[in-house]
């Protein structure tokens, strides 16, 4: 629990926040001009309403670094999905592929500065965002465990621009503001719109994705406006991958029922992926303004899990290492009674099992069995997920005297609903099914807001921006029972035969449940010009959760106008992210990869008796320390601005790595309440076992000049990024995975965008570079599945025309010269079937190549 820090102020931390915060009530002031008036349509590239909860200001005259993307940059680019329109555009923004990850798979988390995605707060129209139901349980290594909000469901078509705050603002937003924020601004017209229809697959010949969106502005009478935005997805599946030698071996030695490949690397298949966001306003008078947002989306997709070999994977088709066959003794299981003799006496370490007169007589044997007489070549498990998002917030805002005032409530969900197919419950037998309903996971978030913000002169001192204000927000993570079938303990698992749906284990009457927190947060936030040239800021919040206690965090902002060209700016503040409900209470199985061998491996809450047996704790939340120092450069058409960060995590929530599951701890286990820990290999739980130092350089800059005839802009993105672990336990957590956290991306990052156009014709390239990076294969950090791989370089090109006035064809392609990813090191390479490391920070599936057709109307 957080100890409140009165013995740190002398005062209690609630009390000195809303003294603070009352404190402007007394001050003469003028009231903030309407934000529509200080971000006029023409310039809405460069006004942001993130860094500060006063005033909006331009992100030159900001003390902390902006990155503002307008929509039509996002839309250069071959995908459509926000995600990878972002990792183009935002220096130390970084994502990755996961191909075989759990639920991973279904939402791709991010990282902003070298931390998780949980770590950046997302916020859309300047409220906060939900988080998604699925945790990144194989994240990467960064995002081991995180559970940040899914930013791939917003379109690209409903946004006026997205707005990237790279600072540390905990004291000005709350928990999970670590590495900063991104607000995303939908588009607000009342007239107008657009339909684009986009086409494109890999050079390959697979992976073929198609969107349908479209955006259309209506009026709500004169004094409002709704705009609704909807898109439309689908994608196959990719495939990378050669055929298992294990496979391989088995099949030529005359097993028919091997598929080839036994083993699929490569992107799921997405099905019916569309979301819908509507925004709206209306002017009730002049000074008063309501409005209302939100979206419904869903999406299915379907990925692929590890090969089952039918000779050696443990408590399914053998035991002893792959060494004996395991067979089920039938009447041991009916009546108590044995009456099969080939129980532990079929050799499993053969070219091929069902070739041989031991197996050919156990069949014969009706006392007896083994799961080879289903799958007889093994089996892929095929892992399917839903995706359903919603949200809707509403609010007034307006002037109340000389204050702004901004009221608003608002709710969001995400379910995800998982599903195994071509699967087994070992424990039932013959009977077993083989497709399952494993169950699902929702998280539901509910907040209130109200903000006050004013202009206040003090003395000499004139138009101080002074904002304060409330928030309270409850959430809540519930597991949804799975089918019986997919987590029950059939009559075979007192025989070592795995229990539910093998590969996900189904979540059974002890796993679902709901749980929830609620908090509450109160701030406040000052900037002034202290001189002409000099502004300070400074902000405090205070916050008290109902299950782990308060905290009390400030930021100190300072920015410099040295000449009319440069100025300086510097930042430090103190932070948190409070340990989600999802975290503090998520159950699940996961199969991992451990020096190339399949283990099965439960992830427990960290208070549940087997992780507690192993060092679970309850969970505390993360504290940070960050420190940032930079300057902006604008002269003529060039803006350039360059910052240091660095930002102390202490306490660092993540996912342990693997403990054993211990024979000799088996009695121990079972006395704690731990059933059948025999069928357990290993268990990972959440622990704040790190601190963590990172630091970097981002720098940002633009050019824009004519040239060729026509009108050139250059645009570059660079960020360095280091992280080095300070403090783990080595009891819970592995040198392999410290190091993935220090080098899982790679420490230099840059785009240089060039972007040309003529009067009915454009074009962009860019060149994307990613630096030496720590590459891992199925999130393996043993020697056998890792190695340091090399920077590489992609080429993206896109080509407009502009056939009407309102109608434009694109084509183009992302990584045009199939820049190759990374292969697996000799030893490795096709080992599980897989040619390139996975874990790389562009996409292992090669060149892409699209064409896109956009009316405006």
């Amino acid at each position: 629990m957080i100890q409140s820090k009165k013995s740190k102020f002398g005062i209690s931390s609630l009390s000195l926040a809303i003294s603070f915060a009352l404190a402007g009530t007394v001050i003469s002031s003028q009231a903030f001009a309407e934000d529509e008036d200080i971000a006029k349509k023409d310039n809405v590239e460069k006004i942001a309403v993130v860094g500060s909860r006063a005033a909006p200001r331009s992100i030159g005259d900001s003390p902390v670094p902006i990155d503002i993307i307008s929509s039509d940059d996002l839309k250069k680019n071959g995908s459509t999905d926000m995600i990878d329109m972002l990792v183009t555009s935002v220096p130390s923004f970084n994502s990755r592929a996961q191909p075989i990850s759990d639920a991973a798979t279904l939402v791709r988390p991010v990282n902003l500065r070298g931390l998780p995605s949980d770590s950046t707060l997302i916020l859309v129209n300047g409220k906060r965002r939900h988080r998604a139901s699925v945790i990144a349980f194989q994240g990467g290594g960064i995002n081991d465990g995180a559970q940040g909000p899914d930013i791939s469901v917003i379109p690209g078509v409903a946004l006026k621009q997205v707005e990237v705050l790279r600072d540390g603002a905990a004291a000005q937003y709350g928990s999970d503001a670590i590495a900063g924020v991104m607000n995303f601004v939908l588009k607000d017209d009342s007239e107008g719109g657009s339909i684009t229809v986009s086409q494109g697959e890999y050079y390959e010949g697979d992976g073929a994705a198609t969107t349908i969106d479209g955006n259309i502005g209506l009026p709500l009478t004169d004094d409002g406006f709704i705009n609704i935005s909807a898109q439309y997805k689908t994608a196959d599946a990719t495939s990378r991958s050669v055929q298992r030698p294990d496979a391989f071996d088995i099949a030529e030695a005359g097993n028919t029922s091997i598929p080839d490949p036994a083993q699929t690397w490569g992107n799921p298949e997405i099905e019916d992926d569309f979301t819908v966001f509507v925004n709206s306003g209306f002017d009730i008078n002049d000074k008063t303004h309501l409005y209302a947002f939100g979206n419904v989306s869903s999406r299915e997709a379907t990925g692929g899990f590890y090969y089952r070999n039918p000779h050696n994977r443990g408590n399914v088709y053998s035991v002893d290492d792959g060494e004996t066959l395991l067979v089920g003794d039938v009447g041991l299981a009916e009546n108590g009674v044995a009456s099969c003799s080939w129980v532990g006496n079929v050799s499993a370490n053969v070219p091929n099992v069902l070739a041989t007169d031991d197996y050919q007589s156990m069949v014969a044997d009706p006392n007896c069995f083994s799961m080879n007489q289903i799958r007889p070549g093994g089996y892929t498990p095929q892992f399917t997920g839903k995706i359903e998002d919603m949200s809707f917030f509403a609010g007034v805002k307006g002037e109340l005297g000389e204050w702004m005032y901004d009221a608003s409530a608002g709710t969001g969900s995400n379910k995800a609903s998982f599903g195994l197919k071509n699967s087994l419950n070992p424990s039932l037998g013959l009977d077993t099914p083989t497709d399952f309903d494993t169950g699902s996971y929702e998280q539901v978030e509910t907040t209130v807001n109200i903000d006050f913000s004013r202009f206040v002169t003090i003395g000499s001192l004139e138009d101080i921006s002074f904002a304060t204000g409330f928030e309270w927000r409850e959430e809540s993570f519930e597991i949804g029972q799975g089918d019986e079938a997919s987590w029950i303990a059939g009559p075979y698992a007192s025989q070592q035969f795995n229990i539910g749906s093998h590969g996900f284990k189904g979540f059974g009457p002890e796993s679902a449940g709901k749980n929830d927190r609620s908090n509450i947060g109160v701030y406040t936030d000052v900037e002034a010009h202290v001189t002409d040239d000099l502004l300070l800021g400074f902000a405090l919040r205070y916050e008290d959760f109902s299950t782990f206690g308060d905290t009390l965090d400030y930021k100190l902002t300072a920015q410099y106008v040295a000449t009319d060209e440069i100025s300086f700016r510097a930042s430090h503040s103190t932070g948190f992210r409070a340990p989600t409900v999802g975290q503090e209470n998520v159950v699940n199985t996961q199969t991992s990869i451990v020096n190339g061998d399949l283990i099965q491996t439960f992830i427990a809450p960290p208070t549940n008796p087997l992780a507690a047996f192993y060092g679970g704790e309850v969970l505390n939340p993360e504290e940070s320390v960050s420190f940032a120092a930079g300057f902006v450069y604008q002269y003529d058409n060039l803006f350039l601005t360059v910052d240091y960060y660095n930002i102390e995590v202490t306490g660092r929530i993540a996912q342990s790595s693997q403990i054993s599951v211990e024979a000799s701890d088996y009695d121990a286990l079972r006395a704690a309440g731990v059933e059948f820990p025999e069928l357990i290999s290993a268990v990972t739980f959440y622990t704040n076992d790190f601190d963590t130092t990172t630091q970097g350089v981002d720098i940002v800059g633009t050019y824009t000049t004519e040239m060729l005839s026509g009108d050139a802009k250059f645009s570059l993105a660079y960020g360095w990024t280091d992280t080095i672990v300070d403090k783990f336990d080595p009891e819970t957590t592995d040198a392999g995975k410290v190091r993935r956290l220090e080098d899982g991306i790679p420490a230099h990052r840059a785009t240089l965008t060039w972007g040309q156009s003529w009067d009915d014709l454009s074009m962009s390239v860019r060149g994307n570079v990613f630096g030496e990076y720590y590459a891992t294969h199925a999130d393996d950090t043993s020697d056998w599945g890792s190695e340091t791989a090399d920077a590489a370089v992609t080429i993206d090109l896109e080509v407009s025309y502009a056939v009407l006035d309102n109608l434009t064809v694109s084509v183009g392609a992302n990584n045009i010269f199939d820049q190759e990813a990374q292969k697996l090191k000799d030893g490795t390479l096709g080992a599980l079937g897989a040619v390139y490391y996975e874990s790389g920070p562009f996409d292992y599936n090669g060149g892409f190549y699209y064409g896109r057709i956009n009316y405006r109307f």
